[in-house]
């Protein structure tokens, strides 16, 4: 049975959603699954923008061939060549081989990596080329590393619908609603819109910013990504959202407590700053333990607050294994321009706190308040004092 839902009168969304996948690339959580996006476009030419996952490869060949109605397909734009958006490319022109594919000379490549051979028909395109298809014509801007090397974007003139490839998109199958309006959309997918652009895309926030500066001189109504919802209302917002992660600045003034507490006695201490912080006024305090909440989304709330406690045990005579995990993932992905404390334990050669700061001061702009507070087993009466302190510095950095 067919599931497609027009966009406009000839935009029609022909993509599918994945309930059933547990980790996105095999890594990323998604309880609230993905949608995979592909649009048609049925002007005096056909126009599909991206295949799909294999996985909901059945869904996306019956919406296609419906939406069609029997007319050729004309042209197979390729955005991006990542498998959960080109899987089903090479079926695809099986199927119509009538069409002529149109993507970048690298993204070419990647078909003949991928497949063995390039397509038959095939328009390689650069930075301002133009297509016109009927009413329709449609522009391409290259967007390298956002976040393969041979993305691009298009660009509908007519319209002035931008076909984003993965950037704006964000974890979550659709559920019937489509567009970004007809859901609280910042209280139920924002999180999962940062998450999934932090740890997928936010490594390359020079790169992004450079689309960004692109996308400004545009007058775009729609954004059409590869993954969530179709933005057709408060574009300023979401774009601006995507303005601040990919400059690396705080989007909260927000304290973030992460712990890494092997018997408890580190948790405890983290749990009692967190407590001297509310009383002194601090709100939105957050808490995770690095041994129980997936390092995806301990990166992305690291992203969004300006501040964040880092309290580990040391294990081994170096830091506990998942605070050493985490810190190497926000290295990975450029995390900087933060303020961060310290807590240490160790029972008889406390280390982490000198090597948690060994590693911060390997990323830009981190601003370390104080000294570590060093704990030997547990945190003792008399240092309640010394937590307090730490609490007053960092409340004096908000």
């Amino acid at each position: 049975m067919h599931n497609t839902q027009h966009i406009s009168n000839d935009l029609v969304y022909v993509g599918a959603s994945d309930r059933r996948l547990a980790l996105f690339e095999n890594v990323y959580p998604i309880p609230r699954g993905v949608s995979y996006n592909s649009y048609l476009l049925l002007d005096e030419k056909t126009v599909l923008f991206d295949t799909c996952d294999a996985s909901v490869a059945s869904q996306f060949f019956e919406n296609v061939e419906f939406a069609l109605g029997g007319r050729p397909l004309d042209y197979m734009v390729v955005h991006h060549m990542e498998p959960d958006h080109a899987a089903t490319l090479q079926d695809l022109l099986l199927r119509h081989p009538e069409a002529t594919v149109v993507t970048t000379a690298k993204a070419a490549q990647m078909v003949e990596q991928f497949f063995g051979h390039k397509p038959e028909r095939l328009q390689a395109v650069k930075e301002g080329d133009t297509l016109a298809v009927g009413s329709h014509t449609l522009c391409f801007t290259m967007a390298p590393m956002v976040h393969w090397p041979e993305v691009m974007m298009t660009y509908d003139t007519t319209s002035k619908t931008l076909f984003s490839a993965d950037a704006f998109g964000t974890f979550g199958a659709l559920s019937g609603n489509l567009f970004a309006d007809q859901m609280d959309f910042e209280h139920e997918w924002l999180a999962d819109a940062r998450r999934y652009y932090i740890n997928i895309v936010g490594k390359y926030g020079v790169q992004v910013q450079n689309v960004l500066k692109k996308a400004a001189t545009l007058d775009i109504q729609t954004i059409c990504p590869l993954h969530g919802p179709v933005w057709r209302e408060n574009l300023g917002w979401f774009i601006g959202k995507h303005d601040v992660w990919s400059k690396y600045e705080p989007e909260d003034k927000a304290i973030v407590i992460i712990y890494a507490s092997i018997y408890g006695n580190t948790e405890a201490a983290a749990m009692r700053l967190g407590t001297l912080l509310g009383e002194r006024g601090v709100k939105g305090l957050k808490a995770y333990d690095a041994s129980h909440t997936h390092a995806s989304k301990l990166v992305a709330e690291c992203f969004r607050a300006s501040h964040v406690v880092l309290a580990s045990s040391t294990y081994n005579n170096g830091i506990f294994t998942p605070m050493e995990n985490l810190l190497a993932d926000l290295k990975a992905h450029a995390w900087q321009k933060r303020t961060v404390a310290l807590i240490e334990n160790g029972s008889w050669a406390p280390q982490s706190g000198k090597l948690m700061r060994a590693e911060l001061e390997q990323m830009k702009d981190i601003a370390i308040v104080g000294d570590a507070l060093t704990l030997k087993s547990s945190m003792q009466p008399t240092q309640d004092e010394q937590l307090a302190a730490l609490a007053d510095q960092i409340v004096a950095s908000l």
